[in-house]
């Protein structure tokens, strides 16, 4: 075996050993951004080719996850490059943002629903939101709060600045609580807006 050989080699069991453990996180953050099992699997197809043609660039013993979450944010960005519409993600308007967060607080307190969120089985309705969610913030909420990236890597696998993360969170987080209490009113475990409270079952 020439040194080319052996080198390829060790090359390749790194990969496997390092890269390949990976393949269901990539697969399910895929998932979140396509929101289609066969354009999940095409995106991850696509990723780990680029991942291993680009091996010789990836530092060992760095984040391997994360490198190839930005690989995977990238295979998908340009797989919609033609089909992205423009969403306006309200970066001006944090003020209303805040106050809007705070008033549905308030009115959950009005209720006597303010722990509504904690006793409720929200498991379907939290992947139905985050499918909900506009693409801008949906990717946000996925990589910090279902991932567990922190702010730094989520903004790092974005491509912008941490501040953007931190409001797109924010208006992603307040857009799921929203949903989530719209689907607690269809439950009629809450009273829409107007109907006499009667308090949960």
């Amino acid at each position: 075996m020439t040194t080319a050989d052996r080198s390829k080699r060790d090359s390749d069991l790194r990969f496997e050993r390092e890269a390949l453990p990976w393949l269901d996180d990539v697969y399910r953050f895929a998932l979140s951004m396509t929101r289609d099992e066969a354009d999940a699997d095409d995106v991850v197809q696509e990723t780990f080719l680029r991942a291993y043609r680009s091996w010789h660039t990836y530092a060992e013993g760095s984040d391997c996850r994360k490198w190839l979450f930005t690989i995977c944010r990238n295979v998908f960005l340009r797989s919609r490059e033609r089909e992205r519409r423009k969403v306006d993600h309200g970066g001006d308007d944090a003020h209303l943002e805040t106050m809007a967060s705070v008033m549905m607080s308030v009115s959950l307190r009005q209720w006597g629903h303010e722990d509504l969120l904690s006793r409720l089985d929200l498991g379907p309705a939290i992947d139905r939101a985050v499918g909900e969610l506009p693409e801008v913030f949906r990717d946000a909420v996925v990589l910090v709060d279902i991932e567990g990236m922190s702010y730094d890597a989520a903004a790092s696998i974005l491509g912008v600045p941490i501040g953007t993360i931190r409001s797109r969170l924010f208006r992603g987080r307040r857009l799921l609580q929203e949903m989530l209490i719209n689907h607690a009113r269809d439950a009629g475990l809450i009273p829409h807006a107007g109907a006499p409270c009667t308090g949960l079952a």
